[in-house]
């Protein structure tokens, strides 16, 4: 399909992407070939990147959602599996990293998460778990399964879910919406704009308090919007960064396998350092609503 080293980069960097393209759109497969004028409005996968770029806004990346989901699914069931299964004799080897992973995530919220809410353990494991298997599919040698994929028909398949800017800021957003929820139901709507308004010039002038909360909320209301921002883009990008690399190693040809392993090696840590940097940051976004200042 790619004859050339842009072709293959592009091919590679593209998702499988489902939207609605308009009528009087002329189509052409992955090789150029006419394949006909819609007379109206269609839904159906993106053959080429020109086709996914006129489906818009509203496109489905079905591929990062089908990753991202199996993934999540791998993850409850090999945890629950191992929780029903777990034995207070000597663990096995899955049951003992396992434990390992729960006890490092419940200590890392107890020295970053200063309140009180049940919800903030799990929610860091799930977060942990779920985007170093996300991560971790980035190790999958780049040619296997979207060859396997053109075989069976389909143009295009992104293995990585944090590659795609789609999935790594609707994660972070969520985030957001989290600190929002609990910030009102923690301090209640008041509590949420006398941090927002009161912070962090502050003065026991009435007259200065009231000239500074324009000021307080407009540096807090960026600092605040800032923050899904950076947390979504910083995983992307660092994801994104090492898949380019483990394409541009494949164009290598023979050579490939060392350098291809000596990256693996290196990018282990990228994969575990970006899941526990979105986690440890996740806990403390939500603690700082939880505290009084």
């Amino acid at each position: 399909m790619a004859n050339t080293a842009t072709e293959y980069i592009q091919h590679h960097l593209q998702n499988l992407t489902y939207g609605q393209l308009p009528a009087g759109f002329e189509r052409v497969d992955a090789y150029g070939h006419p394949q006909g004028v819609l007379t109206e409005p269609t839904w159906t996968f993106a053959l080429t990147p020109a086709e996914a770029k006129e489906m818009g806004f509203w496109a489905i990346h079905v591929d990062s959602m089908l990753w991202s989901v199996f993934l999540g699914f791998v993850f409850v069931l090999l945890f629950r599996f191992v929780a029903k299964n777990a034995t207070s004799g000597v663990p096995g080897k899955l049951q003992n990293a396992v434990e390992s992973i729960v006890e490092f995530v419940d200590t890392s919220v107890r020295e970053s998460f200063h309140g009180k809410n049940p919800m903030i353990a799990p929610l860091a494991l799930t977060i942990f778990v779920w985007i170093f298997f996300m991560n971790l599919m980035d190790l999958i040698p780049v040619d296997w399964i979207p060859g396997l994929a053109t075989l069976a028909g389909i143009p295009y398949m992104k293995i990585v879910p944090s590659t795609d800017p789609n999935i790594t800021m609707s994660m972070s957003i969520s985030v957001f919406f989290l600190m929002l929820f609990f910030w009102i139901k923690v301090k209640g709507v008041s509590g949420l704009f006398s941090d927002l308004a009161l912070h962090p010039f502050s003065s026991k002038n009435p007259v200065a308090k009231v000239i500074l909360i324009p000021v307080n909320l407009l540096l807090e209301t960026v600092s605040l919007l800032a923050k899904p921002v950076s947390l979504g883009l910083r995983l992307f990008g660092n994801m994104y960064a090492g898949e380019l690399i483990f394409i541009l190693i494949a164009m290598i040809g023979w050579a490939q396998l060392p350098l291809h392993f000596g990256w693996a090696v290196l990018h282990i840590l990228v994969i575990t350092l970006q899941a526990y940097i979105f986690m440890t940051l996740t806990i403390v976004y939500l603690s700082s609503v939880h505290e009084e200042h």
